[in-house]
């Protein structure tokens, strides 16, 4: 070995988002002049800079170069030790690679964010938001769920009420909001509400909600059958103290005539009356006989020419159909969406925040099928790795209820890379999951604006699943 290394000092500390620097300390033992190129090697390779970079040295001499770590505050800087490494390169000797250790040990940091999706929410006798919940920091977020409001109107059920969130990712918390009476008749209250995020040894992170509660039926429907009932009353009285007479007129018509109406009837008419009954049985039995029976059961009777029926095809399930049905059953905003996945083809849709697509399976995402409730709209357009934006600077939108379509389920198409959303009322959440590098992280837009979700333009890595909430 014509080398000899020094780290000083070899174990270090150094909070993310800072800087440390250590001392390589390098003597070139051989008998010839030679130069030495650095590399930072290891998991944290990407935070470490050499300076310089290479090192001329003359035998006997010793060289000095510096180290210095700068971690991102970011969840990837994880807490704790981490190794260290420095390959040295001789140019003379190139196979006699050095390659000196430390240990540099990254403090842990705390950063959480909290959102309720939707903010407000409405309802006659309960309201789901959910709570999503983002862990920034680099070590894992243990904590417990309340919720609270002025006056204890409200009642809370949250699933989960405890998380653990490892560094990078994130949860979200269904919960129903009730109210403790309902209002039967009038207009809507509004009751501002609080989630509570409590953690061990930290100040309590509170997320402001509000629920708007309706009443069962409106003032007006009270008022109209209010006075349905009065006018209801009031008219049986005033039938009860005034009996209308019913008088015929046909009397009236003959005595203005000069007939009679206590004479007996002329005997012609007597007469006359029965050969009118004999004649009219006649006439109605001829109708009867005109029509012949048809013994065959004519040509309606399709049922014994032994074709056998069709059967008709179920309706496609698409992301329109589940929407419907989950505002049927719940106010508020709602998302449902499904994906076309490579070699699969479309999967069953699924609503708020829930999964569609697949992870660690390396089939890519090729078009998604999504429809929304309560924002009035949603647009989107879709990126491909190979084509690009695939509309190009036209959105893809439909109202409420009804389907929208981005990406293409055609074999020639390569997979979707990412995406664009955008909803006309409130705002839509997203998160990616993208090929080697797993879930991108929420993304709200605010109202009426877009967000991008997937893998940056640069990385070119297929999508694989999404999540979305409104």
């Amino acid at each position: 070995m014509t080398l000899w290394t020094s780290l000083e000092p070899a174990s270090t500390t150094v909070d993310p988002g800072g800087s440390t620097r250590v001392r390589l300390r390098v003597r070139n033992t051989g008998d010839v002049v030679d130069e030495y190129r650095f590399e930072p090697v290891g998991a944290i390779a990407p935070w470490t800079t050499v300076e310089p970079p290479t090192l001329r040295l003359y035998p006997g001499t010793t060289g000095t170069v510096e180290l210095t770590f700068a971690p991102l505050r970011t969840p990837d800087a994880v807490a704790g030790p981490n190794a260290y490494a420095v390959r040295i390169t001789p140019t003379e000797h190139p196979d006699a690679v050095t390659v000196p250790e430390g240990n540099l040990t990254v403090t842990p940091f705390t950063e959480v964010r909290a959102e309720l999706v939707p903010p407000v929410v409405k309802g006659r006798f309960r309201g789901r938001p959910r709570l999503a919940i983002d862990n920034l920091g680099n070590t894992r977020l243990t904590a417990s769920l309340s919720g609270s409001d002025n006056g204890d109107r409200l009642g809370y059920e949250l699933q989960p009420a405890n998380v653990q969130i490892e560094p990078g990712r994130a949860v979200f918390v269904d919960t129903t909001v009730k109210p403790r009476d309902i209002i039967w008749f009038g207009s809507k209250e509004e009751h501002p509400y609080s989630l509570s995020l409590r953690r061990s040894g930290a100040q309590n992170l509170d997320v402001d909600g509000t629920f708007v509660q309706r009443g069962f039926l409106p003032r007006w429907l009270a008022t109209a059958l209010s006075l349905t009932v009065a006018l209801a009353i009031a008219f049986v009285m005033i039938w009860l103290a005034y009996k209308p007479q019913v008088r015929s007129t046909a009397s009236e018509k003959l005595e203005e005539a000069g007939v009679s109406t206590l004479a007996p009837p002329s005997p012609s008419a007597t007469i006359e009356a029965p050969k009118a009954a004999e004649e009219a049985p006649a006439e109605a039995a001829a109708p009867a006989t005109s029509a012949p029976a048809d013994d065959d059961g004519g040509s309606g009777g399709g049922g014994g020419s032994g074709e056998e029926e069709e059967t008709e095809e179920e309706p496609e399930v698409t992301a329109a159909t589940a929407v419907q049905e989950l505002a049927a059953r719940s106010d508020g905003r709602h998302i449902c969406y499904r994906a076309y996945v490579a070699d699969q083809g479309w999967q069953d849709p699924v609503c708020d925040g829930a999964e569609a697509g697949t992870t660690g399976k390396n089939l890519p995402v090729k078009a998604l099928n999504i429809a929304v409730a309560g924002t009035g709209g949603v647009s989107g357009n879709g990126a491909h790795m190979v084509e690009g934006w695939k509309t190009g600077d036209k959105w893809s939108s439909a109202a409420d209820g009804i389907d929208m379509y981005i990406g293409s389920t055609k074999e020639a198409d390569s997979a979707m890379m990412g995406y664009t959303i955008k909803v006309t009322d409130g705002s839509v959440c997203q998160n990616a999951h993208v090929a080697d590098k797993g879930w991108m992280g929420l993304g709200c837009t605010e109202a009426g604006k877009w967000v991008y979700g997937g893998a940056p333009f640069e990385d070119r890595k297929q999508l694989e699943a999404v999540r979305f909430t409104v």
